[in-house]
């Protein structure tokens, strides 16, 4: 073997430092960037959504019980008043279309990680029987750069645990960051390909427990994306009640389908038993 030139090896040496170097600013740019971005959302929302638990259409009779489970976009921070949260208006939805009534709990809690739905679940009486439970979580894992297994170990936790109280499970998968305008680029993009990842994870994991997969990067992502002055609350974050309605309505074939009142789900539904 021909010796290695030292020419050679200074020149490796030159690129090493120069891809360290590179390495290093890569970061620091990251670091100042999403110092920036908590400047720009910070939280004029405060901590606490709208209290929306209560029995809608309650005249209708035989009563559906919905859960929801999760994060802020779960628990409807963002809207203006209850009426305008996810849970109150998949509650309205699902009563207008199966012409029953629906008592809505919510133990969903702002800033939630899947690591803490569990606790969200130990909070539940012993006796609660729910018919439908949705999950919505994810966002604030890619945001704490949790790894992906373990967000997923949490989240089929949860499912499994909702199926052996006997109700059926519509997960929400983790929302596209990349529609988040506040986040200067590169790290949109690097939130956007993270978020879609776990979000491909999520809905694999919820399949494969028997549980429904919303695909909300795809069903509601775009409208984010074109309209984000509409879409999105005062803190440009979580979604405002017009977001709100659009996902409640994106999601409700599923919920539909995991009662029996419906057969098919459109596109970004993923039923079950079906190819991930």
């Amino acid at each position: 073997m021909r010796p290695v030139s030292k020419y050679l090896l200074v020149a490796s040496g030159g690129v090493l430092t120069s891809a360290a170097v590179a390495g290093l600013t890569t970061r620091t740019i990251l670091r100042r960037q999403a110092a920036r971005a908590r400047s720009v959302i910070g939280q004029p929302l405060g901590h606490r959504a709208p209290d929306a638990d209560r029995s809608y259409r309650k005249k209708m009779g035989d009563r559906i019980e919905l859960l929801l489970v999760g994060d802020s976009i779960a628990a409807g921070l963002g809207a203006d008043d209850a009426r305008g949260t996810l849970g109150a208006r998949l509650a309205r939805r699902l009563a207008k279309r199966t012409e029953r009534a629906v008592r809505l709990r919510t133990v969903a809690e702002v800033g939630a990680e899947s690591s803490m739905l569990g606790a969200q679940l130990d909070a539940l009486p012993d006796d609660y029987r729910p018919d439908v439970a949705v999950v919505v979580v994810g966002g604030n894992d890619v945001t704490h750069r949790v790894p992906v297994g373990e967000s997923v170990k949490h989240l089929e936790d949860c499912i499994e645990r909702l199926r052996e109280r006997g109700a059926e499970v519509v997960v929400g998968t983790c929302p596209d960051l990349g529609a988040l305008r506040a986040v200067p680029q590169p790290l949109r993009a690097l939130g956007s390909r993270a978020s879609r990842q776990l979000g491909l994870a999520q809905r694999a994991a919820a399949l494969d427990r028997g549980a429904y997969a919303v695909s909300l990067a795809d069903v509601v992502g775009p409208f984010f994306i074109t309209n984000p002055d509409e879409m999105f609350s005062l803190d440009r974050f979580h979604p405002s009640a017009l977001g709100y309605k659009r996902t409640a309505a994106a999601m409700l074939p599923s919920l539909l389908a995991a009662l029996g009142e419906r057969d098919e789900v459109p596109f970004g539904h993923h039923a079950p038993g079906a190819s991930a």
